[in-house]
């Protein structure tokens, strides 16, 4: 065989660690799942700018849910087996999922469906749902750090408070507590905390969830957020496509909650169309482009699974790691 071949042969489909399905393929996969959310339901859930439908539900989220109960009962099986292995009795284990992807391609929508979804399953009852902006560090210690220009990427995140945290909900330890961010002010609340208890089902929602931390050189234990995790989403989408939806979203802000007082955007609400557009692209541009690039996206290919949006944020395409 010759370079070429061999070449083609290692690039090759064959050699993919995910299933693809077209999302009409996907859509069969649902079976008889129910469909347990409304028009209204879906109207609570969607996020600014993140239109979705219940054919979507249907034809993406249904079938999804339908894995996940596969999944969760065989984790909740193999859990059981290991503690009679172990004679231990270490009581119940939250079911992790990670929900990773771009600025504006529509994370807290899918999150949100996902949680209403697996919270009306009679086995699954209590399904938390946390966004990791509240480990980012505050606004003060990133000025002093001169990381404003950098929020969002890894550096900007109390790491290790989030690797704690995890790793407390993962051992079963009840009313573990974690930060509160505020899209208002863009700033962690002081002296404010959510409190998880021992859900059936936590769904952890960030930008840079999926990214490994820098392996050590002398081979000691390393954790890292995902490690955490039975199961991962990727939201994926054409970077020209996530720009004009960022923007599109920070137009519509302008008008809204940045009129607050209390806004830390305050000073773009009057703004005239042209300045506004202009400052949303070098936002989008000099910030969240950089970290997709140099962060975020690099992480797409350690999801269990890749949801593909096309323009109208309808999902197309949907990959599945291999067992």
């Amino acid at each position: 065989m010759d370079g070429k071949s061999l070449s083609s042969e290692i690039a090759g489909p064959k050699l993919s660690p995910y299933r693809h399905f077209s999302r009409d393929e996907w859509a069969k996969l649902r079976a008889d799942t129910p469909l347990t959310l409304t028009v209204e339901d879906l109207k609570r859930l969607q996020s600014l700018n993140d239109p979705i439908s219940l054919e979507e539900v249907i034809a993406i989220y249904l079938p999804l849910s339908r894995l996940l109960a596969l999944y969760v009962a065989a984790t909740q099986g193999l859990f059981k087996a290991t503690q009679r292995f172990l004679g231990a009795d270490d009581g119940k284990v939250p079911y992790i999922i990670g929900v990773a992807g771009s600025v504006a391609v529509g994370k807290s929508t899918t999150a949100r469906v996902l949680q209403a979804l697996l919270s009306r399953w009679p086995n699954t009852p209590k399904v938390d749902l946390l966004t990791t902006d509240g480990f980012l560090l505050p606004n003060a210690q990133l000025e002093r750090l001169d990381l404003m220009e950098r929020k969002g990427f890894p550096e900007s995140y109390d790491t290790n408070k989030l690797l704690r945290f995890l790793s407390d909900v993962k051992a079963g330890r009840s009313r573990v507590e974690a930060p509160i961010y505020s899209h208002l002010t863009y700033d962690v609340v002081p002296d404010q905390k959510v409190s998880v208890d021992r859900p059936d089902i936590l769904i952890v929602e960030g930008v840079n969830v999926l990214l490994p931390s820098r392996l050590p050189r002398d081979g000691k234990e390393t954790p890292f957020i995902s490690d955490f995790f039975d199961f991962s989403v990727y939201l994926d989408a054409d970077e020209d496509q996530l720009e004009t939806w960022y923007v599109a979203r920070f137009m519509r802000l302008r008008s809204t909650a940045f009129r607050d007082p209390r806004s830390y955007f305050r000073k773009y609400a009057d703004l005239s169309d042209e300045e506004a557009e202009a400052t949303a692209r070098s936002i989008w541009k000099r910030i969240n482009l950089r970290n997709l690039h140099e962060n975020i996206l690099p992480t797409r290919a350690r999801a269990s699974l890749i949801l593909t949006k096309d323009a109208s944020h309808r999902i197309e395409t949907v990959a599945l790691r291999k067992l």
